[in-house]
């Protein structure tokens, strides 16, 4: 009699300890949507300082342009401040900075020196008058924010120095 009992206990023990029996299901209750607030990012402004140290002594930057299409590397050599179109394309690059050493802290990008340890370019692609690409290619970190273009691939391979 006793197992029996013992038996019983189990019997209604068990579901109840694991979480099943007979329980009602609970119907997932969902909230109604709330009213969505756009979200507004304060997008800080990059501030580009040229040390003096820097300014003036490089005369301009040397790009590789891999047309994908052909698989044909040119190089184009883009004066500092200066505009040059891609050939056998509709797009030009400016050469805006150059910094031989990039550095960034916060929203403050500098060169620590004027040795080319992390040689890197502010340019701006234009293509059909329209800005595609603003921003910075790195000799060092060629994948770090690439230019994206379906049939052109920008790449800085070099710089000179001012005489």
């Amino acid at each position: 009699m006793k197992s029996i009992k013992y038996l019983t206990v189990l019997a209604v023990a068990v579901p109840l300890v694991l979480g099943i029996g007979c329980k009602k299901k609970e119907e997932a209750v969902q909230a109604p949507p709330a009213e969505e607030a756009p979200i507004t990012v304060k997008k800080e402004e990059i501030v580009v300082m040229v040390p003096d140290a820097v300014k003036g002594k490089w005369k301009n930057i040397k790009i590789e342009v891999l047309n994908k299409q052909t698989n044909q590397k040119s190089t184009i050599v883009v004066p500092m401040g200066s505009e040059v179109a891609v050939p056998g394309s509709k797009m030009k690059v400016k050469a805006e900075n150059f910094l031989p050493e990039f550095k960034m802290e916060g929203s403050n990008v500098t060169s620590a020196s004027n040795d080319p340890k992390n040689p890197a370019a502010q340019i701006v692609v234009t293509e059909d008058g329209k800005e595609v690409f603003s921003g910075w290619l790195f000799t060092l970190y060629p994948s770090t924010h690439p230019f994206e273009h379906p049939n052109y691939s920008l790449t800085l391979v070099g710089y000179t120095p001012a005489s």
